[in-house]
């Protein structure tokens, strides 16, 4: 097993959602740290923990943005830290998992399974190591307390429900 520090300037933590029933909203949390103790090509022992800071919320709008910081959603005052702990990883494939674990937003915590792979492992320009992994899942918002929404004129509401989290993960050994 290896140590791998994430690489923020190659990775990202995204989150789409259903907007008024017709779009999609997206967006990201810029700002995350990762606890991985591994061997990249085999998983299935391996220690993963995301902490991930709620206030780096980014969807491209500031008022969205402070919306969501406030108690109407992550009450990032109270709340201020997402985590994820893997407590189960499964290889399915070639390079492919199910990773899992426990994900607590605000004071909820639920068990939540991403579908994961190996990108692969190259070397830098600069000579490091470099690993590779895609993640996603898809969450009900609901489940985490996340109940804000507002009814729509012509029928539907403003938010959906259904949250897609996708986790592009470039990490070097520690």
């Amino acid at each position: 097993m290896t140590k791998y520090n994430v690489d923020q300037a190659h990775s990202h933590l995204g989150f789409q959602v259903k907007h008024m029933m017709i779009s999609k909203v997206k967006g990201n949390f810029g700002s995350f740290t990762a606890d991985i103790d591994a061997n990249p090509e085999d998983l299935t022992g391996a220690s993963i923990k995301f902490v991930i800071d709620v206030a780096s919320v980014n969807s491209n709008n500031e008022d969205r943005d402070n919306h969501l910081k406030s108690g109407e959603f992550f009450d990032v005052e109270q709340f201020p830290k997402m985590t994820f702990v893997a407590t189960n990883i499964k290889s399915t494939g070639d390079g492919e998992y199910e990773i899992t674990g426990d994900f607590t937003i605000k004071d909820v915590t639920k068990s939540v399974t991403f579908e994961a792979e190996y990108g692969g492992k190259g070397t830098n320009p600069w000579g490091q190591e470099v690993v590779g992994f895609e993640a996603e899942t898809k969450i009900n918002r609901k489940d985490f307390g996340l109940t804000w929404n507002a009814a729509l004129e012509t029928g539907g509401v403003l938010v959906g429900d259904d949250i897609k989290i996708n986790i592009e993960l470039e990490a070097n050994p520690a």
